[in-house]
């Protein structure tokens, strides 16, 4: 596979994790990477997720596949976890697109506070793509007319052996 070193996928991974919890399938986080990294024809894959340090483990393995992990520190708030890397997300893939480090965007989320990145990488002439983890992906993407591809059309590839 030929590599395009102007292309950046980025992963919002709760948006990516939550919908794989609303569908009730187990994502299968290696054969995500190959299809994304066989698709996109790119290596540079960023993933950006809260640290929760009783997850360790599966970083070291998602780090070892490939994927580029952008950490959020995380907060407990009334027994749950709080952890939203969206700045971080938006802040990482704007440096690339002013800096001319890239021609094709690839946003891995359904989440409508994106389309103003996704308006902005537009307005630089870069390509835009989206995956939307989410049947559902936000009229405010959906409006932008980009490419888009639901990966619950890609479930019987991309799932997972045993329980979530």
């Amino acid at each position: 596979m030929k590599i395009d070193n102007k292309t950046r996928v980025y992963i919002d991974g709760a948006n990516l994790y939550n919908a794989s919890i609303f569908f009730d399938w187990k994502l299968d986080y290696k054969r995500l990477y190959v299809w994304l990294s066989e698709n996109f024809k790119t290596e540079k894959i960023y993933l950006f997720i809260g640290f929760v340090e009783e997850n360790k483990d599966l970083y070291d393995f998602l780090e070892k596949i490939g994927y580029k992990i952008v950490f959020k520190k995380t907060l407990k708030s009334k027994g749950q976890i709080k952890g939203n890397c969206d700045a971080e997300l938006v802040l990482k893939s704007a440096e690339d697109i002013i800096r001319k480090d890239m021609s094709k965007i690839v946003l891995v989320s359904s989440d409508g506070d994106f389309s103003c990145l996704l308006e902005f990488a537009k307005s630089e002439n870069k390509e835009v793509f989206v995956v939307s983890p989410s049947q559902k992906l936000s009229y405010l993407i959906r409006r932008l007319y980009v490419k888009t591809v639901y990966l619950k059309d890609l479930k019987e590839l991309l799932k997972g052996k045993g329980p979530r």
